[in-house]
């Protein structure tokens, strides 16, 4: 999955998994939780994300890699928030030679700028399950609190404004090369990402059969 930071890339992605039934490697999630539990690389991560900068790539190569080499990635996988930048794309392709496999499509979802931060600002999230609300398109019952464990919701760091922009601008800077190197190969395939949500599923089937 490719493109930039509150395009829709993890929604997108787990509809892809229910649909393939594949596993989701989510990046994002495995070093906010090392964030979260202060580990020794989460440390570092978190002070990363916390001013929307790139993790290190020893880091996120590290836990990629392991996630990876895990059996049930065996018949297939989704990747979701890697490879950012030119020098993970590098690593990738040693950790999927090692494997024995090869990618077979780049989802590079398009959207606005504008569009973006007005979803990431809006966006709450819960610390305690991870579930993810948006204040005006899929708000909790109770405003402020989880509706599945009932904690009460956060703004995290890197969905404050003057942080997302940063993020976009990172991520041109480093992940829009990525596009070049995968057109090469004749993978991508774009995908709006402003679609309405109930027709996402069929349109992502009919992208990908």
């Amino acid at each position: 999955m490719l493109g930039p930071p509150g395009s829709g890339k993890g929604t997108c992605a787990h509809i892809i998994s229910e649909l393939f039934d594949l596993p989701v490697i989510t990046t994002g999630d495995m070093l906010r939780e090392a964030a979260s539990n202060e580990t020794e690389y989460g440390k570092v991560a978190g002070e990363y994300m916390n001013r929307g900068d790139l993790v290190p790539n020893y880091i996120v190569n590290g836990i990629v890699r392991d996630r990876l080499m895990k059996p049930d990635t065996d018949k297939g996988f989704i990747l979701d928030g890697f490879p950012r930048s030119v020098a993970q794309a590098d690593a990738l392709d040693n950790i999927l030679r090692d494997k024995g496999v090869q990618l077979d499509h780049v989802v590079f979802i398009v959207l606005e700028d504008e569009k973006i931060v007005g979803r990431l600002s809006l966006r709450r999230s819960c610390p305690e399950c991870g579930a993810v609300y948006h204040l005006t398109s899929n708000p909790p019952k109770t405003k402020g609190v989880c509706d599945h464990c009932g904690t009460d919701l956060i703004q995290r760091n890197d969905d404050k404004e003057d942080v997302i922009k940063r993020r976009l601008e990172v991520y041109r800077r480093n992940t829009q090369p990525l596009l070049d190197r995968y057109e090469q190969k004749g993978i991508v395939r774009r995908f709006q990402g402003d679609n309405p949500l109930e027709k996402i599923p069929g349109l992502l089937q009919k992208l990908l059969s």
